[in-house]
C-alpha cells in the first residue's frame, strides 16, 4: 500500500525528507493510472527503506499539482533534498521508470 500524501503534509513528508521521495500524482478516474499503479506499488515494495514512495490525488490536491506543473495524471516526480530531480509522465513500463530514476538514486 502506498503512502497517501496531502497538501497539509507534503512539505514535511516530501520536501523535508532525508530520503529520496517518489511522488505519484494520480486521479481516481484516471484510466492510464490503473496501468501505472502496479508499477509504483512494486517499486514501493522493492525500494522500501531506500526511497519513500507515495501518491497524491490531483483532484483533491490541485494546488500542489499546479505548484509542480503537473497538468495530468499519471506523473511521477522524484525529489531529493526537497528538489525535483526527475519527472516521468504517462504510462511507462517498470524497466523504463527504473532506468530514468536510477541515475539519481546512486
Amino acid at each position: 500500500m502506498l503512502t497517501e500524501f496531502h497538501k497539509r503534509t507534503f512539505n514535511a513528508e516530501v520536501l523535508a525528507s532525508e530520503k529520496p521521495v517518489l511522488v505519484y500524482f494520480t486521479g481516481v478516474n484516471c484510466q492510464p493510472c490503473k496501468m501505472v499503479t502496479p508499477v509504483v506499488e512494486q517499486l514501493a515494495s522493492e525500494w522500501d527503506g531506500r526511497v519513500k514512495i507515495g501518491k497524491i490525488d490531483i483532484n483533491r490536491n490541485m494546488f500542489t499539482a499546479l505548484k509542480y506543473g503537473v497538468m495530468k495524471a499519471p506523473t511521477l516526480l522524484l525529489f531529493i533534498n526537497g528538489e525535483e530531480v526527475a519527472r516521468i509522465m504517462g504510462v511507462n513500463p517498470k524497466n523504463a521508470v527504473i532506468s530514468q530514476l536510477q541515475p539519481h538514486l546512486g
